[in-house]
Order: structure tokens, then sequence, then C-alpha cells
């Protein structure tokens, strides 16, 4: 989990915190299971009903600095929705009430903090009106359900939280699920959203790819971008037209990633991103890592992981920096400059 303006504004919180979600923003959830006492949760042993007192008995045992409070997310995206969007914020408001209750009773969670879901699908009238009833709750803070997956268009998404997050109060964190691409943290933020998931590293592990995207605010950031992307890789390996190996790769590759499983790099003895401090980075090449990928070797995923989450970290530590700088904006138009020229867009490794 990672967060944006919260961490500058309370000081006093901890690096870390241990924060519990109803679902795993990774694997998508069957729809159509929820009822009106009880949420589905889905895991490796099938589906499993979650009322409000189970769910709370869970928190009791695992003692969370945050928790989402149980709430039912599954609407149906379009205006054929709006009945079920009213259902869902009818029933998470419900469940909301039930929590908070259980909650003043729990001695064991009088140092936990439990986060209100804003539901409401699509439909701007239910989000807001989710959103105003829930900040009339005692809640620490507020999650923002629903926007996982490309199910919503972008622009209906962005207007969403924009307009949920101006109706709630300013000194309570925002977290999001499902949104971890730079781009998209970035336009986020400027939504006012303040906290979010880390999961999107994992998935850039998951399909043997490395990020390599830049967050430097550099004078030149052009240059830069290229430096770092490894844009040289085009000049070694010629400008044959590889958007096949892509789709091979993962139809969810993103500009800011290279796929080491490709051909290219059996032979690239440079490190997986050049100035990177991570231990992989630093002790091994991507040739090395490549290696590990095509014998599928799980140490692979072991080092991968070490250089994706720690650059993943590191572009949240320059987001605070800009947030304090008043240099927002230059980080973003060096990271959207990424998605327009970034390594996806031709081949893997450009």
């Amino acid at each position: 989990m990672e967060s944006s303006r919260f961490y500058k504004k309370k000081t006093c919180m901890p690096d870390t915190v241990l924060y519990c979600s109803l679902h795993d923003p990774v694997a998508p959830c069957p729809s159509g299971y929820n009822t009106n006492k009880a949420v589905s949760l889905w895991g490796n042993s099938g589906r499993m009903e979650m009322t409000a007192s189970k769910f709370m008995d869970i928190q009791r045992a695992i003692q969370p600095d945050w928790f989402q409070c149980l709430s039912d997310g599954d609407t149906i995206s379009g205006e054929a929705g709006r009945k079920r969007a009213k259902k869902s914020v009818d029933r998470s408001l419900s469940f909301l009430d039930v929590c908070l209750q259980l909650l003043e009773k729990s001695p064991e969670l009088q140092g936990s903090v439990m986060f209100g879901a804003i539901e409401g699908g699509d439909i701007l009238e239910e989000r807001l009106r989710s959103a105003r009833e829930t900040a009339k709750r005692p809640v620490g803070g507020f999650l923002l359900d629903g926007f996982q997956g490309c199910t919503m268009a972008k622009e209906t998404k962005l207007k969403l939280i924009a307009s949920v997050t101006a109706e709630l109060p300013e000194d309570k964190p925002r977290i999001i699920h499902g949104v971890g691409k730079p781009d998209e943290v970035l336009e986020c933020i400027e939504r006012g959203v303040d906290i979010f998931e880390s999961f999107f590293p994992f998935q850039v592990t998951e399909r043997g790819c490395a990020l390599v995207f830049s967050y430097d605010c550099h004078p030149d950031p052009e240059a830069a971008v290229l430096n770092q992307n490894g844009a040289q890789d085009l000049e070694k390996n010629g400008a044959e037209d590889n958007q096949d190996e892509i789709s091979k790769a993962d139809p969810e590759m993103t500009p800011f990633e290279i796929f080491l499983k490709d051909k290219r790099y059996h032979d690239d003895f440079g490190p997986v991103l050049e100035g990177c401090t991570c231990y992989c980075c630093q002790r091994h090449t991507r040739a090395y890592v490549h290696h590990l990928l095509v014998t599928n070797e799980l140490l692979a995923g072991v080092l991968l992981m070490m250089h994706n989450f720690q650059h993943y970290f590191n572009f949240f530590s320059a987001i605070r920096d800009a947030l304090r700088d008043n240099k927002l904006d230059q980080l973003k138009k060096c990271v959207f400059r990424q998605v327009l020229q970034g390594p996806a867009n031709a081949k893997p490794g450009q």
C-alpha cells in the first residue's frame, strides 16, 4: 500500500501499516452472489458468505491498523444498472452501521481504523449519495470502491472520482482499489485520492516484466526517459516489429515495463535498470534474469519482485516530493510522455 498526500499531512503515521481489504485486487470476483445479509468472498476453497458479524470477528482476530468495512461493490455498469447501484449503496450503508456498532463494542479494535466504502457503480447520483451518507458516519477514512478493472470508461471513472472526493472531508484519507499504473495513479492524486494498493508491481512480476519507467523531473525529461527506459536496445537489436511478442507476453503489458523473457535479453549483461540500487540490479544482469525466466526458476520472480517493488515505492517517494515542491505537473508530464513512446508501444525492451 502506498500513499500520496496523506503521508505528508500525517507525519505521525508509521511508514507501514496493516490494511485489510475485502477482496484481492488482482483476482476478479464472480458477480451476482451478494445479498442484503452477506457479501460473497472467493478464495482457493471457493465461495464463502461473509456477514457483518463474521467479518468483524475476523478483524478482531487480525487487529489491523486499518480495514475496509464490509460493503456490496458488485454493481452493473451502464444505465441498466441504476437499480443495482442504488441497492449496492443501501446495502453498504446498512453493513457500515452494523460494523460501526460492533466496532464500538470491540476492545480489541480500539486501535484500528475502519474505512467506509463509497459504492454506486457508474451512477453519479448514487456515488454522491454514498459519499455524503458515509461521511456522516464516524469512519476513519474512505474507500473508493468499484473502479478496478476496465469495465468503466476512463473519462467516467475520473469524473466520478473527482465528484466523490469533493464530498469527502479533507482530514480523512481516501484509498482506491484496483488502480496502480503510474499514469492512472497521478490522475487520481490530482482528483483527491491519497492511498493506493501495491498490487501493480506484483502483476508486472507475474508476467516476467521489470519496471523501467522514469519518475525523475529532469530538465530534459525526454532524454531521461530514453536513457532509463532502455531505448538503446532498439539500436542493438534492430528496428524489426515485435508487436507479436508483446501479445505473447501479456495483453495487459504497459509502457512502463520491459519483457525480460524476450530473446533479445539473452546476452544483455547490463543491469535491469541503469542506476537502480535494488539488490537485483546491483548483483545481477538482464541476461541472468532472462535465463531464470526461460528456465522457469523461482528465483526469477524473487529478483523481479525486489526490483519492481523498490522502483514502485521510489516512484511514490518522488510523488510526495513533487507534492511538497509543487512539481506534480512536471512529474505527470514526465510519466505521460512514456505512455506515448514507452517500451510496450513498439516492442518489449524498447
